[in-house]
């Protein structure tokens, strides 16, 4: 069977096929006309419901409205791989800036929020689908090899001694990959559905007393006021929680890159191809390539994979719908039977993309600025499902303090509070500069692959100087 065979009949977009399981969401009624709160969330996904959350479990006086453009779970946080797992971008850059111990406290805090998320979900009664099997990630070339087992070195450095290192055999008595020579797992991580997550927590928010208006696009964000076509919300503290979608918002064009990702949902397995591949224990995994893939086994037995396809729109312009271009679709199955050549014929379900924030020095950050009461979180490069979280309660913690209901905590003495970073280039430069730097991400990949060498491709060095990755 050929790959346009396995593809014919795939959905392509309807946002993602999490909806596709669970349906589309009864619309919340939109903002119908001015407004006064005491804090206003721009934003109805994970980090801005989370925020809302543990505001409100905190003070429950407090009148919080959430400002959604779509409904709850129409971005990043309804469409991603549904990996709840303790990686935060930019930890590297923050201990040379503030020091290791401050950086091993950043990634302490995101290994205690894998946890966190999965009690409040528990007790909340939130069935996200959620299994902790940990994350994989496997080496398959000498080169991704030679970074694996500096990757595992590195994090077993800021303090996970918990991380295991595997060989070939032992890889593959967790998962059976084509040519997989090695892979590291760390018990800090857990598949989960992330519709299930988003809709779950909503419908949580709006129980306790919070007001979701959805189909409220939100024209202007300034202090005091969020503008929208159907009135204006004051408040003494607005949080900017659009992570992706930010380039959409008046002045914000170039803060964070809306970069695109892509998945595949594959038809459920049978029992027989599960025993060919293994993957009893349902860890998240991933692997060691530059333009790297992330899958996860889902609740229903499928395989959703994911990576880059189109990596950017000219413009930061987002999809529609999460419509996805056939090539991309094509290549993520590439990707499906190169690692497991016993599915080659397995029919794709579902495709669709979205978009994620990327920062210019590729750091996820929180700020609250006491003098105009705006706040924001987000640049998770990818990392979002558990760093929102963290994010999250960060917000809560900036903003009792600012308001004089608290002081300061843990949470607002790590290093990414209030972080700066330079807005990204103009308009050509940054398209040109984000396709010509995965273009030689996969470059270095098809390099490294044809090359029996431990070491990783120059290409690749040369792109994160470029990008200012690291």
């Amino acid at each position: 069977m050929s790959s346009s065979d396995a593809m014919a009949g795939t959905v392509n977009g309807g946002v993602s096929f999490w909806y596709a399981q669970a349906g589309l969401p009864a619309p919340r009624e939109p903002l119908a006309g001015d407004a006064s709160v005491d804090v206003v969330i721009v934003g109805g996904g994970y980090t801005g419901l989370w925020t809302a959350y543990y505001l409100k479990k905190a003070d429950p006086a407090l009148r919080i409205a959430v400002l959604e453009q779509k409904f709850c779970g129409y971005g990043a946080s309804g469409r991603n791989g549904g990996w709840l797992y303790n990686g935060i971008a930019g930890r590297d850059r923050y201990a040379r800036l503030h020091g290791r111990e401050a950086a091993v406290r950043l990634q302490r805090a995101m290994n205690e929020t894998v946890d966190e998320v999965v009690r409040v979900a528990g007790e909340e009664g939130v069935e996200a689908d959620i299994h902790r099997g940990g994350v994989l990630e496997v080496a398959r070339t000498p080169a991704q090899w030679g970074r694996l087992r500096a990757f595992h070195e590195h994090e077993l450095a800021f303090g996970e001694d918990d991380r295991e290192l595997y060989g070939a055999r032992e890889t593959a008595e967790r998962i059976r990959i084509a040519g997989a020579v090695g892979a590291t797992w760390t018990p800090h991580g857990a598949r989960l559905n992330p519709v299930k997550l988003v809709t779950g927590l909503a419908a949580v928010v709006e129980g306790l007393g919070v007001i979701v208006y959805e189909s409220t696009p939100v024209t202007e964000i300034r202090p005091g006021h969020v503008v929208t076509p159907y009135g204006t919300v004051r408040a003494p503290f607005v949080l900017r929680c659009t992570e992706g979608f930010t380039a959409n918002l008046k002045g914000q064009r170039r803060t964070w890159l809306p970069m695109n990702s892509s998945m595949i949902a594959t038809e459920p397995l049978t029992a027989e191809q599960w025993a060919a591949i293994g993957w009893e224990g349902r860890a998240t995994l991933g692997d060691m390539a530059h333009a790297y893939m992330y899958a996860q086994r889902t609740a229903d037995d499928r395989i959703a994979l994911g990576g880059r396809g189109v990596p950017y729109r000219f413009g930061s312009r987002t999809d529609n719908d999460g419509r996805t271009q056939p090539a991309t679709i094509e290549a993520l199955y590439e990707i499906l039977v190169r690692f497991f050549p016993s599915l080659t014929g397995v029919k794709v379900d579902h495709a669709w993309s979205g978009v994620l924030g990327v920062p210019r020095d590729w750091c996820a950050t929180v700020t609250l600025d006491r003098s105009t009461g705006l706040g924001w979180a987000g640049g998770y490069v990818g990392s979002g499902v558990a760093t929102a979280n963290l994010a999250a309660r960060t917000l809560r913690d900036l903003v009792l303090r600012d308001s004089g209901r608290g002081g300061a905590t843990g949470l607002t003495a790590l290093p990414w509070v209030n972080h700066r970073v330079r807005k990204w280039e103009p308009e050509p430069l940054r398209w040109v500069g984000v396709q010509g730097m995965y273009a030689t991400y996969r470059a270095a990949d098809r390099r490294e692959a044809a090359s029996n060498k431990g070491e990783s491709s120059r290409l690749a060095r040369w792109a994160d100087r470029v990008a200012g990755r690291g």
